[in-house]
């Protein structure tokens, strides 16, 4: 039997104070015509907190920029029914006992011309290159930055003012921050541009106007990672100095806890140094600030595996949960955020918090339909 006990330790960071360490992870569902989360959405989130899951991020939400948004059935966290939308979600959420937090998203270049709820507005980034590296815009201007890092802003004090409990910023995935980070798609020669360091500047700008938009004891969170969905292999930082170099200026903008997102938890990041340690334990040991781990927690395939029809064991991904309380244990990892096997399994962190292992569902192509 595993000791899940670490996975169910209280964790408290300023203002934030959750029963347990199990995140539910953001997960695009596209289930907000309009842009605006109806009841349904309310109750998605209320049963996953209800059945025990700590913090919830929702699903990507997008700020209040033209481009910002690739499909109006993504939710948005600007429009007034869409902030009223949300007013609802929190409330469920907290009358289930559970903290939320959003996710503050910009697709950037992902968005392809006449996409999206604007489809007139031209798509940002920072120098108009799509992922393959391919010119498919115009690039940023400084006014454009600006503001997009106002509206980043607007949104987290908008967010907080509908009682969300923390925020968190979308940096990863080959999206509009994470374009700033990624070498191939930013190749501006002013200030926004340069090493990984200087490609931090637009983040590190976005964390401080936040930093400043909502009150000081609020959590602010940022989501990143090495790998892009337009390059599986792709990697911002290949060794740990590197690594440090990015996290540096960004924790000193402001964030509080880093999310490092893998496509496989277990998997170490620099193997030749330590065997063990994934991305997350390198993060907290650069950058000294709580971290959440993820990457098919719970489960023994990664996504991909779904789109080509297999089915991943819930049964067998539980042999990886003794790797996740090890790193618990050893200090390396804080909090776990619990994607698909949250999707397929609403009930998942009781059930394993219970040892009730036999019960738990597993997650196959049929999911992906709650997921799109």
């Amino acid at each position: 039997m595993i000791d899940v006990s670490p996975l169910f330790a209280p964790f408290t960071l300023k203002s934030l104070t959750l029963a347990n360490r199990v995140v539910m992870a953001p997960m695009t569902r596209q289930k907000s015509p309009g842009g605006v989360p109806g009841p349904d959405v309310a109750a998605y989130y209320r049963r996953r907190a209800a059945h025990g899951v700590g913090l919830i991020v929702t699903e990507g939400v997008t700020v209040g920029r033209p481009g910002a948004s690739n499909d109006p059935s993504i939710p948005n966290i600007h429009a007034p029914d869409a902030l009223e939308g949300w007013r609802s979600v929190v409330a469920e959420v907290h009358a289930a006992g559970g903290r939320i937090a959003p996710q503050l998203w910009h697709v950037g270049m992902v968005r392809k011309p006449g996409e999206g709820p604007s489809p007139d507005a031209a798509s940002d980034g920072p120098s108009g290159l799509s992922g393959s590296g391919k010119p498919v815009g115009a690039p940023m201007s400084e006014e454009d930055i600006a503001d997009t890092v106002a509206a980043f802003a607007r949104a987290a004090a908008e967010s907080v003012a509908r009682g969300f409990d923390a925020i968190e910023l979308h940096g990863a995935h080959g999206y509009l921050i994470d374009q700033f980070f990624w070498e191939r798609s930013n190749r501006r020669e002013d200030r926004y541009g340069g090493d990984l360091p200087a490609r931090t500047r637009f983040a590190a700008e976005i964390v401080r106007a936040v930093r400043a938009a909502i009150p000081a004891d609020t959590v602010l969170i940022l989501r990143f990672s090495q790998w892009k969905q337009q390059d599986y292999a792709a990697r911002l930082a290949e060794t740990p100095e590197a690594l440090g170099a990015f996290l540096a200026p960004l924790k000193d903008a402001g964030v509080d806890v880093f999310h490092c997102s893998t496509r496989r938890f277990w998997e170490p990041e620099f193997p030749d140094l330590d065997p063990r340690m994934n991305l997350a334990g390198w993060t907290r040991r650069l950058a000294g600030v709580p971290v959440i781990t993820v990457g098919s927690i719970g489960l023994d395939k990664d996504f991909l595996g779904a789109f080509r029809g297999e089915r991943a064991s819930a049964a067998e991904g539980l042999a990886r949960l003794g790797t996740l309380m090890d790193m618990m244990e050893r200090g390396e990892v804080d909090l776990a955020a619990v994607g698909r096997a949250l999707l397929s399994d609403p009930d998942w962190a009781e059930k394993v918090r219970d040892g009730r292992f036999a019960e738990l569902t597993p997650y196959g192509p049929e999911q992906l339909a709650v997921l799109t």
